[in-house]
């Protein structure tokens, strides 16, 4: 990033890696099922499935996405983010079409724990590099922000800019010192809507829709709310980085109006001078 005349840096952030969590819960879970699906197919409970094997490889199979639907709802419902609930899905179909295309649907059983977990080290392998795209850069003139994996993106927000500062923290946040901070701008960049649904049902273009037999309903308020990569998010120390940038902002705030009362009395001093002129030209 190439900074301005008179700029330097003050601070160089990264989010923390436990900032994210809401993302690794995705991969965590994958992994807890497929540990547990190991011990379910080889437990002594499994041994009570039909032994007609094409009875027993669907069970192994409506199992394994039974645990995928049940938590891609749910996730989704909590997060109202459809898209886990698809990407979900989509690791289950993908599965199976590997499994028919090797030929080995007979070994599901003991497969799917193996390709679930693999797939979950995936994703814990994607977030990292997600987060790692991040950086931040708090200057003593302005915030640079820029993040995205495929995608670079990058936000630069001067301090006399920034009318209002969003402070959070979570619990986790709490415990090893981390938070984010939303700042937002005069013309409300940073703000987001927050829609309360109704069961899940969610809201396109003021029409209420429903979604696998969810009933739709929306009440939207404006909160602040942003993409990671135009935030601080999980910055560390977050009361050190609060105190740096409250005080380059109430910095930047007093100074325009310092410039106005400057230039208020430069006029005046300019008017006096006038009228001073014109009693002298009087006067002679």
């Amino acid at each position: 990033m190439k900074l301005l005349e008179n700029e330097k840096i003050e601070r160089e952030l990264q989010p923390h890696p436990l900032s994210f969590m809401n993302l690794h819960i995705l991969w965590i879970f994958l992994i807890i099922w497929g540990l547990f699906l190991a011990w379910l197919y080889h437990s002594s409970y499994w041994d009570g499935i039909s032994d007609k094997n094409f009875l027993r490889i669907g069970a192994t199979f409506g199992i394994w996405l039974l645990g995928l639907l049940i938590f891609g709802i749910v996730a989704s419902l909590l997060m109202i983010r459809w898209r886990i609930f698809f990407a979900y899905l989509a690791i289950f179909a993908f599965g199976v079409f590997l499994f028919w295309l090797g030929g080995v649907m007979d070994y599901a059983d003991i497969l799917i724990p193996v390709y679930t977990i693999f797939i979950a080290l995936v994703f814990a392998a994607i977030i990292e590099l997600y987060r790692r795209s991040h950086r931040y850069l708090i200057t003593n003139l302005r915030l640079l922000l820029k993040g995205g994996m495929i995608v670079k993106r990058e936000r630069s927000l001067r301090y006399e800019k920034i009318a209002d500062i969003e402070y959070s923290q979570g619990i986790l946040g709490k415990i090893f010192g981390f938070g984010n901070i939303i700042p937002v701008t005069h013309s409300g960049f940073g703000l987001g809507g927050d829609s309360s649904f109704a069961a899940g049902g969610v809201e396109a273009e003021g029409k209420k829709t429903g979604i696998f037999g969810f009933a739709g309903g929306a009440k939207e308020v404006k909160t602040p709310r942003t993409r990671s990569y135009y935030e601080l998010h999980g910055i560390y120390p977050f009361k050190e980085i609060k105190n740096i940038i409250e005080k380059f902002v109430q910095e930047a705030t007093i100074a325009p109006y310092q410039r106005e009362q400057v230039m208020l009395q430069r006029e005046m001093v300019d008017i006096l001078k006038e009228l001073k002129e014109k009693e002298d030209e009087d006067t002679s």
